[in-house]
């Protein structure tokens, strides 16, 4: 899972060490684009849940899948009380052996594939991923095809950031890795003469 660190109002860039990726109990990881304030609002609910699990003492623990069912069930209730929480999540995780990912929308839409993304990235980056993406894909591969992504969402979005972070989640633990800036190249002749092609059909 990849998440750049930009923090913006609107299209004004307030903050460039914002982190978007946040381990969920022993074995689910969440990533969050859209209002931060909100996604600080959901930490403190999952904060709560996974406590409240912890107390049954049960040797058992919440995996992704009911991890994720319950977000879908929080989107869709505050989306029904014209109060929505302003965020798009994605949930990864591994129980069991079993992989688990899956997003849901600020209200409540989810679902599970292979691939998720949220924002600009389901237009951009999931094309990507659909030519791409296979199940053996190593994971050195992996974050050389999520930077590619990372790369692409860099050049055609503007708010987003080259500070990025990647996370890793296996049945053992989860590891999100330390900031670190992509690698760029703005000298593209499409970057250079940006009113070649604007003229329309008008």
């Amino acid at each position: 899972m990849a998440a750049d660190m930009g923090g913006s109002y609107g299209y004004t860039l307030g903050y460039k060490s914002v982190e978007r990726l946040k381990p969920v109990g022993k074995h689910s990881l969440l990533g969050a684009s859209g209002e931060i304030s909100d996604f600080q609002e959901i930490l403190r609910y999952l904060d709560e849940l996974i406590l409240y699990d912890n107390m049954w003492d049960d040797l058992n623990s919440l995996g992704p899948k009911e991890v994720h069912s319950y977000l879908t069930r929080v989107m869709y209730n505050r989306r029904n009380k014209f109060n929505p929480l302003w965020n798009s999540l994605i949930l990864g995780g591994v129980k069991i052996g079993q992989k688990y990912l899956g997003m849901v929308s600020m209200i409540g839409v989810n679902f599970e594939d292979n691939h998720v993304a949220t924002g600009f990235g389901n237009h951009l980056a999931r094309p990507i991923l659909c030519d791409e993406w296979h199940d053996n894909l190593s994971f050195e591969d992996g974050v050389k095809l999520l930077e590619k992504c990372m790369r692409v969402l860099l050049y055609r979005d503007t708010t987003a950031v080259n500070k990025v972070q990647i996370a890793k989640i296996t049945e053992e633990s989860v590891t999100i890795s330390q900031p670190y800036s992509l690698k760029t190249f703005w000298g593209y002749s499409a970057f250079q003469n940006l009113k070649v092609g604007d003229e329309g059909s008008w």
